[in-house]
């Protein structure tokens, strides 16, 4: 079980200076770090909602430190520390507030590339799939089912997208013409290793990584793995005990959430409900069970 620390859905450090405020977390501007620090925030259908996930900060903090630690054999990532203690001494008036949620890493250039890997189609991917055949212009054989295996893993970008609106699915050649042919190809190989990798590791643990996203920087030139790495909020992680074909397989993250809304009698327009108890307490126990799986004791 993860420390018990505080639900917290507004992070406020007034005297840090902020980088920028995310759905979940909130930056702050070291120079050459940052200080990335996770809120309880869950958010559905494009609305931050009013109620917190307890444990969910430190789940999504807990996992990317240890995935950062088992792929920098991969690719070197932004990660310096967890630990408070040694976090910017102006920072650490906050510890009640950064203890569990929050990690120091290096400021890298961000690329703007959201870097997706899927091994199974369904989501986004299996849209596109029944509309033309294809996921991200790449075309896939007929007659394929809801959350079936792919053949191989595709490397699918997306164009990240300013602060509040939707990433753009974009084809491997729009790819190139944003970034370059050189960098393109270094971090589609290094997306699919950092997949296969993990993969191979969840799958020994009863858990299947249907679907996966990356977002890198560079640091004088070298790629680095930077933001999240292997969370319930930028994976899809299934029950492989439970999984097959035809359907959306239940998934280790806010689906709970999304639900519960989709059956609540909410319209989907502001202001966003509060979610009762139960589904409160589900959804942090998604988040814990996922995380008890995959982190070896």
């Amino acid at each position: 079980m993860p420390m018990t620390i505080p639900v917290i859905t507004q992070i406020n450090c007034p005297e840090l200076k902020l980088f920028k405020k995310g759905k979940v977390r909130s930056v702050y501007d070291f120079g050459d770090k940052l200080l990335i620090v996770a809120s309880d925030r869950i958010s559905a259908f494009d609305f931050i909602l009013p109620t917190g996930i307890p444990n969910k900060a430190s789940v999504l903090t807990d996992l990317s430190k240890y995935w950062f630690s088992y792929t920098k054999d991969i690719v070197k990532n932004h990660f310096l520390t967890s630990n408070v203690d040694e976090f910017p001494e102006e920072a650490k008036q906050y510890r009640d507030i950064l203890e569990g949620r929050s990690m120091l890493v290096k400021k890298t250039e961000l690329i703007p590339i959201e870097c997706v890997v899927r091994g199974y189609i369904v989501g986004s991917g299996w849209k596109e799939y029944l509309e033309k055949g294809t996921v991200c212009d790449i075309k896939l054989p007929k007659g394929l089912e809801q959350a079936a295996k792919l053949e191989a893993p595709l490397f699918t970008p997306a164009f990240k997208a300013e602060e509040g609106e939707h990433d753009e699915n974009i084809s491997f050649k729009r790819m190139k013409e944003l970034v370059g042919e050189d960098l393109s190809e270094k971090l589609s190989k290094i997306s699919l290793d950092l997949y296969n990798k993990v993969t191979e590791y969840t799958s020994k643990r009863g858990i299947i990584l249907a679907d996966t996203k990356f977002e890198f920087g560079l640091l004088d030139g070298e790629v680095i793995l930077i933001d999240e790495c292997f969370t319930p909020d930028s994976s899809r992680f299934w029950d492989a005990s439970t999984y097959r074909t035809g359907i959306s397989p239940d998934s280790f993250d806010k689906q709970i959430v999304r639900d519960h809304l989709e059956n609540s009698d909410w319209n989907k327009q502001a202001p966003a409900p509060n979610l009762p108890q139960e589904i409160i307490d589900k959804a942090s126990s998604r988040y814990i069970e996922v995380k008890d799986k995959l982190i070896e004791k």
